[in-house]
């Protein structure tokens, strides 16, 4: 045998190319023309985006049913990727745009996915009065504690003391409780997950689709290109792990109180099923209503 030969026989044969994998059960759900997202590396906006998609599916909301509106902002860019019927509104309008493509068809399940400053800062009035109202809405809000797609700057989430490109110095404001306010508002479910959260996210979404009422879900998620790295906590895997040291499950509160739910650096996060209950929706208070001054109801 030459040397060439037995160079030959002792490299191990290549192993045999893999497969291509095969198309993902919710390809078809999804706008692949319109992939890649836009999303930076490690944003958790898309995981959030996955879970809905799966609540869906799981809720077996038909398609020709299912709707989703946002606002502006990167959580609201969902209605370019996600296959279904969905608007694309004006900031802070999400909510009113909802509201009546909800009061015109109430046979579509109508669901809001946008970000903490678009749904708390300039659609904050929207948001109280369509929980006070009981409107029959889902609405997913994407807590990353600043403007994410202008520059990292400071909102109505960012936590005391959190660093930001308008809080240099530190937050010096109060910021919102999110379940608290929806909470106080009317709302008939609220929860909080993070998007280490995932499996609990997809079961929330899946029950929630299929109820009534002014129901939310706050999802805290990494912006690791804004916040994470202004506030020195690192990449989203990061955050993740700083998700997985500072969790708490409600059940494991000894406070019941959804107060008891603030946000602070590097405090214990709350997270959990605060609010399921019973509320007459505002459709059904109207139409009784009307029926009973026509003298056709109780």
């Amino acid at each position: 045998m030459t040397a060439n030969g037995a160079i030959a026989a002792a490299i191990p044969p290549a192993a045999p190319a893999v497969a291509p994998a095969g198309p993902h059960p919710y390809d078809h759900l999804l706008r692949r023309e319109a992939l890649p997202h836009i999303w930076c590396p490690g944003c958790g906006i898309g995981t959030a985006l996955g879970a809905l998609v799966y609540g869906f599916e799981q809720a077996a909301v038909p398609r020709e049913k299912r709707v989703v509106v946002s606002g502006i902002g990167c959580s609201s860019r969902v209605v370019f990727y996600i296959r279904t019927d969905a608007y694309h509104t004006t900031h802070g309008r999400a909510i009113p745009f909802a509201t009546g493509l909800k009061l015109s068809n109430p046979g579509l399940n109508v669901v809001v996915f946008a970000g903490d400053g678009d749904l708390f800062a300039i659609g904050g009035n929207h948001f109280i009065h369509a929980a006070r109202r009981n409107m029959d809405l889902l609405v997913v809000c994407i807590n990353n504690f600043n403007y994410g797609m202008t520059g990292g700057q400071g909102g109505p989430t960012t936590p005391p003391g959190a660093l930001s490109t308008t809080t240099p110095y530190g937050n010096a404001e109060f910021p919102f409780n999110l379940p608290d306010l929806a909470a106080a508002a009317g709302a008939t479910y609220v929860a909080r997950w993070t998007t280490l959260d995932v499996r609990r996210l997809r079961t929330t979404f899946a029950e929630v689709l299929g109820r009534h009422g002014f129901r939310f879900v706050e999802v805290l998620a990494p912006c690791p290109v804004s916040f994470g790295k202004t506030n020195k906590i690192g990449s989203g895997a990061e955050e993740m792990e700083y998700y997985r040291g500072l969790e708490v499950l409600k059940s494991r509160v000894e406070s019941k109180e959804v107060a008891a739910t603030d946000i602070v650096l590097g405090k214990p996060i709350v997270v959990g099923t605060f609010v399921d209950r019973a509320r007459e929706t505002f459709r059904d208070r109207y139409v009784r209503v009307v029926a009973k001054a026509r003298g056709a109801g109780p």
